[in-house]
């Protein structure tokens, strides 16, 4: 059992943010239109994919932002 699980962040190119877990497995992808409702979508994601007793304890949300100079 994991004790966190790490969610990518990016900003959606419609607007809002869209979280991937991908890592070790997992594969879940959830959006929301700020941090709050995608805060309450990845625990939501993860209620539906973990049994309670095998869920995560920690969740991490790591902003992933590209940062794009002119030459």
């Amino acid at each position: 059992m994991e004790t966190e699980v790490l969610f990518d962040v990016e900003e959606a190119d419609e607007g809002g943010y869209v979280a991937t877990a991908a890592r070790h497995g997992i594969g879940i992808v959830t959006e929301g239109d700020s941090i709050e409702g995608l805060q309450a979508r990845v625990r939501d994601a993860l209620n539906c994919h973990f049994e309670e007793a095998e869920r995560p304890k920690l969740i991490r949300l790591h902003f992933v932002e590209d940062l794009v100079l002119a030459a």
